[in-house]
């Protein structure tokens, strides 16, 4: 990955293979939790059918409802990882997930399966936050955003993984098994993650100083202008996004009459390697362009969601289902070409001693924005134009949402405009 793989911190190396282990470990944890999370998506239509809801009820119980829980619970366990073991953090935090995950196919109404899907944000909000505390301590910068890029990989291949096999399992036995069968595994690796995993030293000289509190940290954060202008672009992004994502597969059943398994096939592909090649290339492109200018860290988020929105709107308003899933490939690719740039960067804005904090904010912000008011406000859309346009009602109420990726590209720009040109590590770190 990186001949220099090392923490920041003189003898506080760690070998290039334990270095590749680790990611490779935290890469499996990140792609368990995205299919425990988006495992709900494939089984919309046979949750809402059997136990008779809404779209504004589905659009909570796969966004605020899950937002909620996840932005409360990520802040406070993100000072504990600035504080204590974050592998026994992570350990845990996957363990309750997964097990919760399994609990959601054991539901028999809205309110328990609100409950079960509470759980399982409580548990994945200290996958990311950790994990990017861990790993900013094992590749340092100019090699961060690549590293994140393979981390943040989790995030397609979890979706892959969770649409598939959600929709196979849906259709060969039902809602509930498939829950229970994504869910189980990932205990077992909890395990394998206690372990063998290594609390790495904490990097920066920063490391030596006392921890801040939380309001300190906060502080700390909020004077740094690129890093606000970063968590509002991604916040924006993800309200498009991640709300498309939780209706793609309900939008492809209900309007182009696809069965579950032939949606979560489709629509899983296209995520999976769409999302693992524009990941990792937008990590890749911006290590490359950013040793030469800091600013691409926020231009290039900025000009790939600026090529994708007008394709992302254009797939929701095609007439077959085959040119909705072709228009929704390049948008796929360059919708997740943001999170190795931002992330990285914000790994090395903030101090050593406020990195799980600091990616504890930014999905906070992402959380509430993206998680918690993307799926929702596209739900309670489609319920709202469903008297006047039918089925087309979710695919126009995805679209209308498309504002988002809009704003965000003013955000980005803004970011660029206060990261310093120099290839050094920008100010902050």
């Amino acid at each position: 990955m990186a001949a220099n793989n090392a923490p920041e911190t003189p003898g506080g190396g760690v070998s290039r293979g334990y270095a590749r282990y680790a990611l490779g470990l935290l890469l499996l944890v990140y792609v368990i939790n995205y299919v425990d999370r988006q495992v709900l998506s494939i089984l919309v239509e046979p949750i809402r059918t059997e136990l008779g809801l809404t779209d504004t009820q589905i659009g909570l119980l796969s966004g605020l409802g899950f937002a909620l829980f996840y932005a409360a619970a990520g802040l406070p366990i993100a000072r504990l990882a600035d504080r204590t073991s974050r592998k026994g953090i992570i350990a845990g935090c996957l363990a309750l997930w997964s097990g919760a995950t399994a609990l959601c196919g054991l539901a028999m109404n809205f309110p328990q399966l609100l409950v079960a899907r509470a759980l399982v944000a409580v548990g994945e909000a200290g996958a990311g936050p950790a994990g990017h505390s861990m790993l900013a301590d094992i590749f340092p910068h100019g090699k961060r955003a690549t590293a994140l890029a393979v981390f943040s990989c989790g995030v397609p291949i979890g979706i892959l993984v969770g649409l598939l096999a959600g929709g196979w399992l849906a259709q060969t036995f039902d809602w509930r098994t498939a829950f229970i069968v994504v869910g189980l595994p990932g205990v077992l690796v909890a395990i394998v993650v206690a372990l063998t995993l290594k609390e790495p030293p904490r990097g920066g000289e920063a490391s030596a100083e006392p921890p801040l509190s939380t309001r300190e940290a906060l502080r700390t954060l909020m004077r740094i202008p690129a890093f606000n202008f970063l968590v509002l672009g991604s916040a924006l992004h993800a309200f498009t996004s991640y709300g498309a994502l939780q209706w793609n597969p309900a939008f492809m059943i209900r309007f182009h009459g696809l069965s579950t398994a032939e949606a979560g096939l489709a629509l899983g592909l296209i995520s999976g390697v769409t999302g693992v090649v524009g990941t990792l290339a937008g990590g890749w492109f911006a290590d490359l362009l950013g040793r030469r200018d800091n600013r691409w860290y926020a231009w290039l988020p900025a000009l790939m969601i600026a090529v994708r929105a007008p394709l992302f709107i254009s797939a929701y308003l095609a007439p077959t289902p085959a040119l909705a899933i072709a228009l929704l490939i390049l948008p796929g690719f360059l919708g997740n070409s943001f999170t190795g740039p931002v992330f990285g960067t914000i790994q090395t804005l903030a101090p050593a001693q406020t990195r799980a904090f600091a990616s504890a904010w930014t999905l906070f912000i992402i959380a509430l924005v993206g998680f918690g008011l993307g799926p929702l406000v596209i739900g309670v859309t489609s319920d709202a134009l469903a008297p006047a346009f039918g089925n087309r009602s979710l695919g126009y109420a995805i679209a209308l949402a498309a504002i988002g990726e809009v704003v965000s590209v003013i955000f980005f720009l803004m970011a660029a405009r206060r990261l310093p040109r120099n290839s050094a590590a920008p100010a902050g770190h």
